[in-house]
């Protein structure tokens, strides 16, 4: 069998899907770097308290993305076979798992502040009082955002990607104004600071919110109402959590291992917390089309695997790993590239020793980005969206707790290493998982049909 398909229509509609995943990604990590740039121009110890706040974000995010791909993984399978109402009950399901996660971390994030930021920063007191005023405020976005994340998933499953471009660009705008506005204080307002970011970002995650909706009512293809989101199911229950806690404990872990890692970087000063700053803004950028062809690839493996065409299968999932191994070599190299040109957008606002720090973080991501571009989008994407969810699971277990953490602290803390050596061993699970991606996602055993055949006779209940 030839590594390529001769599909064309596989193309039109990876591709597109592709694109518009990564181009929503793109703008939501713009809105990220423009805060990050915006604070680095205005005061360093901002930035960095607002970076190692949002390490909060990002486990919230890896929880609620674990909701969001549970969505993807069943409905997606519905969708292969043109069921859209238990679609419906599902986005449901999800959207009150999404909802419960986003008011623990909200509830948390407020009442403890100075608790989280002390964990993540050490005895940088700056970067700690600038933190705690970023993270009362932006906490408020995270119900938000747990929102948008399901309701965005659940257009996904049916592809329909273009609702996250429209609403994310909106919250760009938005965000890029206010940030303006509010942070140096133009336009006659009050210079507010990482203040000033943290209600840009709450202002333009609510108009995101409000322009899903408003998006969801119009659109024909989910069909959702305000009604449906009552929708309940216990057969569909069942199964959405037998698909999504695997995804959900998985992405917890990868959460939790991320804001340990920050930790591990606050404690190395506050020039390696800075680097660490510009360094993942960047690479939020330039993995954009990688994590998007992880999307793609679920929602096209699963709508695949739903339709039982197992020989067409295993034609796309070959030509995938191709397209997979060409973006991150495409990526890796741009972000290599692009060093310079997003350290000169700080001007001489970070120290020296920031800025040369970063240059060397943005280094190794660089080549780990090639690893991430095939591993993320084969296990993730492929192997998840085909149905075995708790292989990525026991996989990050493994790799995270049981090699990258327990080496980078020895590194950190034993053996003494230099930053960017500690650096690279948080990172370097990203080209060791790629042996077991290839092995994994040639194997097939992760076919697994998820759908119920009476999928559409559950009963709602009020």
């Amino acid at each position: 069998m030839s590594l390529l398909t001769r599909d064309r229509k596989f193309y039109r509609e990876f591709f597109s899907l592709v694109f518009f995943i990564a181009f929503q990604n793109l703008i939501v990590y713009a809105v990220n770097l423009a805060d990050n740039v915006m604070l680095g121009n205005f005061y360093e110890p901002a930035m960095i308290g607002a970076t190692q706040a949002n390490r909060v974000q990002f486990l919230l995010q890896m929880v609620v993305n674990g909701v969001g791909e549970g969505v993807v993984v069943l409905s997606s399978q519905y969708w292969g076979r043109r069921e859209t109402q238990p679609i419906r009950r599902i986005t449901a399901i999800g959207m009150r798992f999404s909802l419960s996660i986003g008011l623990l971390f909200m509830a948390v994030a407020m009442l403890f502040p100075e608790w989280i930021m002390g964990m993540l920063c050490g005895d940088e007191t700056e970067v700690i009082r600038q933190g705690v005023e970023y993270l009362r405020i932006i906490s408020l976005t995270y119900i938000f955002f747990s929102i948008n994340t399901c309701m965005l998933a659940a257009h996904r499953s049916v592809e329909n990607v273009s609702v996250g471009l429209i609403t994310s660009s909106l919250a760009l705008v938005t965000n890029i104004s206010l940030n303006a506005i509010l942070i140096f204080g133009n336009l006659g307002a009050p210079r507010m600071g990482v203040k000033g970011a943290a209600i840009a970002t709450l202002c333009a995650r609510m108009v995101e919110t409000l322009a899903i909706f408003i998006y969801t009512y119009r659109d024909k293809k989910l069909g959702m109402r305000l009604r449906h989101f009552l929708l309940r199911s216990r057969e569909l229950s069942h199964d959405f959590v037998k698909a999504a806690t695997p995804i959900i404990l998985s992405g917890a872990s990868w959460g939790i291992a991320m804001f340990i890692q920050g930790s591990v970087l606050g404690r190395l000063g506050q020039a390696a917390m800075g680097a660490n700053s510009v360094a993942d803004s960047l690479f939020s950028i330039a993995s954009v089309v990688a994590y998007g062809a992880s999307s793609a690839a679920a929602v096209f493996t699963g709508k695949t695997v739903g339709m039982g065409d197992r020989n067409k299968l295993k034609e796309y999932v070959k030509t995938m790993q191709v397209l997979f191994l060409m973006i991150g070599v495409v990526s890796g190299v741009a972000l290599f590239l692009s060093r310079e040109a997003i350290l000169s957008l700080y001007g001489d606002k970070l120290s020296p020793e920031t800025q040369a720090l970063a240059r060397e973080f943005m280094g190794v991501l660089s080549i780990t980005l090639m690893g991430t571009a095939y591993q993320v989008a084969c296990l993730t994407g492929i192997v998840r969206g085909g149905g075995h969810t708790k292989f990525v699971f026991y996989n990050d277990l493994i790799f995270m707790w049981c090699i990258v953490l327990p080496l980078s602290l020895l590194g950190a803390f034993v053996w003494n290493l230099p930053p960017t050596l500690v650096f690279f061993l948080l990172k370097m699970d990203q080209i060791l998982k790629c042996f077991v991606a290839v092995f994994e996602v040639n194997s097939y055993r992760w076919v697994r049909k998820l759908t119920r055949d009476n999928g559409q006779t559950e009963v709602a209940a009020p």
